[in-house]
């Protein structure tokens, strides 16, 4: 969502959260885990013996899917299996032969196996606002509700509960890694719950540190310490970035501590900014640009030739007034975009709404073009095209493609398995098309990040469900009520 700074101070009741919470963080700081008890069951396999056994073997055979890699050397296969071993996947081609007893064997037939989808961009301390604007605009609805009067009243606590459920709503619905872009540092404590809601949620994640509102806000000059305490080693799920407008000292020092640049392009026209920067020697190969609305020629290319990556938000940009998607101008100047979801306060969050808008869009576009008699056209964007959107280019916006992405031996693995024998995506002719254009987050059947087992068979793995429902709904009351804040449900 376009970036405009909070101006309420933070609201005083956040005191207690926040001594809570700052016991917490120095137990993470410290290395020892912190698990709010009761959030996330720790024997969550014990009735299923089919799952225990799953999480306790180190080699894991998906066998018989439908396999589409998404890597071309690899290979997509009608029938093939995926071995993974020690979390990273081992092979991937038809009939590996391993036994029962050195592997759990997860049958995958009527499945089709792909890598996980990649959010490029979206602010989960939102989950707790879900809706709240069905209608809304970007202005003036969201940056007076959201920005101005709703993220200022967020407590530590209620940033925790805002980004658990939306990363444990992202994992159910097949996406396995995000760019988490936290508009809500208003102290460090913010910054430490945040990032506790993700490590505790198992997803895969950029943690994109960002502003605050009130006195206590330390951005930017706190990810020198967030760095130190929970980004030191690269041996794990998170990583880390810094969200930044177009302020040369927040460049700078995301330039000294060695991490990627995420900023949002939208509303005025901010080309010559883009080539501002650029000359200056602030762009970086890694850095990501988000939403790209209104720049130029010049622009677009010093984005490009700096090594940028690009996301979109279609759905967003669309139903919220920030402008025309800018898929195809990301493709005309050789920049293969990843999506995104922005946020749930208006749009789903799942990435078949993503791609199935991204593919929808280009295509009305491209052919209104030829109705009009021009010529030249862009190539029609294919079912492929879009799915390779959402998971490999997602992975190398996010700096991740080495990790992810593709199911390629060596990577982690980072796999979801769709039911495609459903009455409503059956008989299966077409896996890619299939993907993109029949299914929905009620397909997504198992989920693996990092090998590990998040969901199984339908249902998410050591969530105690009853208790982020209520903690979301809790800090979600919290907020409204220190924000002067009302929805209407039935509205």
């Amino acid at each position: 969502m376009s970036d405009q700074r909070s101006k309420n101070p933070t609201a005083p009741d956040q005191a207690t959260s926040r001594r809570t919470f700052l016991k917490s963080s120095a137990a993470l700081a410290a290395g020892a885990p912190v698990l709010p008890k009761g959030a996330i069951a720790q024997d969550a396999g014990a009735a299923d013996a089919e799952l225990a056994r799953l999480q306790g073997q180190r080699r894991i055979l998906i066998k018989g899917g439908v396999v589409l890699s998404l890597d071309r050397q690899v290979g997509d296969f009608a029938q093939a299996d995926v071995l993974i071993e020690d979390g990273k996947i081992r092979e991937v081609r038809p009939n590996i032969a391993v036994s029962a007893e050195t592997a759990a064997m997860v049958d995958a037939a009527n499945r089709i196996v792909i890598p996980g989808f990649t959010d490029t961009h979206n602010h989960a301390y939102q989950g707790l606002l879900r809706n709240t604007l069905s209608n809304g605009l970007l202005n003036p609805d969201y940056n007076r509700d959201v920005q101005t009067v709703l993220t200022p009243a967020y407590s530590a606590a209620d940033a925790y509960a805002g980004v658990l459920i939306s990363a444990l709503g992202m994992i159910d619905m097949g996406t396995t890694g995000i760019v988490e872009i936290s508009q809500v540092s208003h102290t460090p404590e913010h910054s430490d719950a945040c990032i506790r809601a993700l490590q505790e949620s198992g997803i895969r994640a950029v943690f994109s540190y960002h502003r605050g509102a009130g006195p206590a806000a330390q951005y930017p000059q706190d990810i020198r310490r967030l760095q130190r305490s929970y980004f030191s080693s690269k041996d794990q799920l998170l990583t880390l970035a810094l969200t930044a407008n177009f302020v040369k000292p927040t460049f700078e020092l995301a330039r000294e501590v060695g991490v990627p640049i995420v900023i949002h392009i939208v509303g005025d026209d901010l080309s010559a900014q883009v080539l501002e920067f650029a000359r200056a020697g602030l762009f970086r190969p890694g850095d990501e640009y988000i939403h790209c609305i209104g720049i130029n020629d010049a622009a677009w290319r010093t984005i490009k030739d700096s090594g940028g990556h690009v996301s979109i938000c279609a759905p967003i940009d669309m139903a919220m007034g920030h402008g025309l998607p800018m898929i195809q101008e990301a493709l005309d100047h050789g920049l293969r975009p990843s999506l995104s979801s922005d946020h749930g306060v208006t749009i789903a969050q799942d990435a078949f709404t993503i791609m199935r808008a991204t593919f929808t869009y280009q295509r009305m576009q491209t052919l209104q073009r030829a109705r009009r008699g021009e010529q030249n056209l862009p190539r029609l964007l294919t079912c492929r095209d879009v799915l390779e959107f959402a998971t490999i280019d997602g992975a190398r916006c996010a700096n991740l493609d080495g990790r992810t992405g593709t199911l390629t031996p060596g990577k982690e693995a980072d796999i979801v398995l769709l039911r495609a024998d459903r009455l409503d995506c059956w008989p299966l002719n077409n896996a890619p098309g299939t993907v993109v254009n029949l299914m929905n987050p009620s397909h997504v059947e198992t989920v693996f990040i990092g090998g590990k087992v998040r969901k199984w068979r339908g249902n998410m793995v050591g969530v105690d469900m009853a208790r982020v429902l209520r903690l979301a709904q809790e800090a979600r009351d919290a907020v409204m009520r220190r924000a002067g804040y009302q929805t209407s449900l039935l509205g």
